[in-house]
Formats: structure tokens, sequence, C-alpha cells
């Protein structure tokens, strides 16, 4: 038996400043989307904002359900309509962030194991890796340049074959 570390870097922004306007103006966005989102059981808000190669932007917020496991998270409604509105157009960036009517989300938001798969399947599709951008209602902002930064040894097609 031998062991093997997996590392990533992530990069880390002090504010919202910090970004680039493109990525700036996209977690404004999420940022928006987050304030339409139905979660009437856990009152934990999140929008996602998806940036498209073609310059559209696809928005999705989190959406609960009594039966809790029908509700959908933001990251999926946002990924999925991008893919149902513009299947042929790559995805460049998805920003998240969350907030709480109970506390202060201080720490980024990252996606649930789900999302983290869906937004594999697309980067797989595509070919080509989607940047990341995590916040919460306040604080740093993390950017990852790949879902396979925070989903080592994904489950893909590859497997199907």
């Amino acid at each position: 038996m031998h062991k093997r570390k997996i590392t990533f870097e992530l990069s880390v922004f002090e504010s919202l400043k910090e970004l680039s306007t493109e990525s700036r103006e996209l977690m404004k966005v999420a940022v928006k989307a987050r304030h339409n989102a139905y979660a009437p059981y856990s009152n934990f808000q999140v929008g996602a904002a998806v940036l498209l190669e073609n310059g559209k932007i696809v928005i999705g917020n989190n959406q609960e359900n009594a039966s809790y496991p029908s509700g959908l998270c933001a990251e999926r409604v946002a990924i999925f309509q991008a893919g149902a509105l513009y299947p042929s157009v790559n995805i460049k960036a998805i920003a998240i962030t969350a907030t709480s009517k109970h506390h202060v989300v201080e720490n980024p938001a990252a996606p649930c194991g789900n999302c983290r798969q869906s937004i594999a399947e697309y980067e797989q599709k595509q070919n080509e890796p989607i940047s990341i951008f995590l916040m919460g209602e306040k604080g740093e902002i993390v950017k990852c340049d790949s879902i396979a930064d925070i989903l080592p040894l994904a489950f893909d097609n590859s497997f199907l074959k």
C-alpha cells in the first residue's frame, strides 16, 4: 500500500473590489438572485449566476419544498437552465453566494455534492474547466479554477464505457 496526497490551490479575495470587473458583476447578479430564493424551511438563501461564453448570464436560486428531497439547489437551477437555454454554449464561470435569516454567513458557501457532480458533468461535456466563485453574505471570496479542485476523483462517463 502507498498513500497519495491530493492538493489544490484556491485564490482568495478579501472583497469584491479585488475581483475583475466581469467576476464582480457576476457575483452581484448571484447576490440579487439569492434574494428571490424560496427557502421557507431552512431560511438559507442561495443565489447562483452562470456566465456563458456568449456573454449571457443565467441565474438560479434554491427552491425548497415541504417534501425536502423535492427541492433544488441554486447551482443546479442555474446550470440546468443554462444547459436548457444555451445547450451548445460553454460555461465560463459560476458565482455562488448564500445568506441566512438565522445568522450572518461569513464563510464562502460551497456547492453540495450533487451540485459538484452536476458542474463536473458540464465541465466534461464542454471539455473545459468552469471557474467557481464562492461567497457568503460577507467576508472573503474564494475562486476555484475547476470543479475538479473541490471534487477530486469525480465519477464521470468514462466509468460507463
